[in-house]
């Protein structure tokens, strides 16, 4: 739970009111409304009951309150006063993303920054984790392949890539000689980057592969493990090309065959529009977007 969603909480709690939390927070009623609504997801009880001129804590309600209260204010007091001592390290640029991708393809990218005398702090997330962490203002710059949904963030593409289905050699070379090709793919392990099937359900469509019953052997969020897995001849993957280019070309992957084609990823630069006031980050967006479209005109 977030200390956004237990500060709305509180708030709502002490004032009996939604709408005059709202006004207290500088929220809206219904972004209040929703982060009373995850608590409850998240608890799995009602905290409230609504009523004409305001609500009514529920018992579950009075006990988180009594639990927390006293509690967030200090945790609030002690964030603020860590916050502000963090500051004091001149130009320390926070960013938030993809492990695998910050660390393969835009580590290289900072050397201009950190040139420049940015300091960078780099934080791991997925695409919920990098929004709330940007809302939030613990964060400058997030790095997401999921497109940006909320309308108080902004964003640009920052790479683009195809999307490949890999495996070590003699599990592709089991694959291609069976009679099915489809059966003898999805009888072996899957791994994959979680449990939804994102970048495998697309691949899979885009070749038309029907799979609904498929179950991952492996899930994780950093797929440098698949990476490490896959070369060792345990399943198959599908990720983002550069993430396993060096394997593919010293032979230890190889290219599943697409019946149809591969499918293809984007990565994207978001950021809180008020936080480009800071030179530091304005600049962090412009040199990194800059050596997208840079690259993007080399390619061409």
């Amino acid at each position: 739970m977030s200390l956004v969603r237990l500060r709305t909480f509180v708030e709502v709690y002490r004032q009996r009111s939604i709408s005059a939390a709202a006004r207290i927070l500088n929220l809206t009623q219904p972004a209040v409304s929703q982060h009373i609504a995850g608590l409850e997801v998240a608890i799995g009880r009602p905290l409230f009951e609504r009523q004409v001129n305001g609500v009514l804590p529920t018992s579950v309600a009075d006990e988180l309150a009594a639990d927390i209260g006293d509690k967030l204010d200090a945790a609030e007091a002690a964030l603020a006063n860590a916050r502000g001592r963090s500051r004091d390290v001149a130009g320390a640029l926070q960013l938030i993303g993809h492990a695998d991708f910050m660390a393969e393809h835009l580590a290289p990218e900072l050397a201009p920054l950190l040139a420049a005398g940015i300091r960078v702090r780099m934080h791991t997330g997925d695409g919920p984790m990098v929004t709330q962490m940007l809302l939030e203002g613990h964060c400058d710059l997030g790095i997401s392949a999921h497109p940006v949904t909320d309308s108080r963030l902004s964003s640009d593409t920052i790479f683009a890539g195809k999307v490949v289905a890999v495996a070590a050699p003699q599990v592709v070379e089991r694959i291609q000689s069976a009679k099915d090709f489809a059966s003898a793919l999805l009888q072996e392990p899957l791994l994959a980057y979680d449990l939804a099937l994102s970048l495998v359900d697309n691949w899979l469509q885009r070749n038309r592969i029907a799979a609904p019953e498929l179950v991952p052997a492996m899930v994780g969020q950093d797929l440098r493990a698949h990476r490490c897995l896959l070369t060792q001849g345990v399943g198959w993957s599908v990720m983002p090309q550069f993430l396993c280019d060096r394997e593919l070309r010293n032979g230890e992957l190889a290219l599943i065959p697409a019946p149809k084609g591969h499918t293809e990823i984007h990565y994207y630069l978001i950021w809180l529009p008020s936080a480009l006031r800071q030179p530091r980050v304005a600049h962090a967006r412009q040199t990194l977007l800059q050596r997208w479209h840079v690259s993007c005109a080399n390619k061409h």
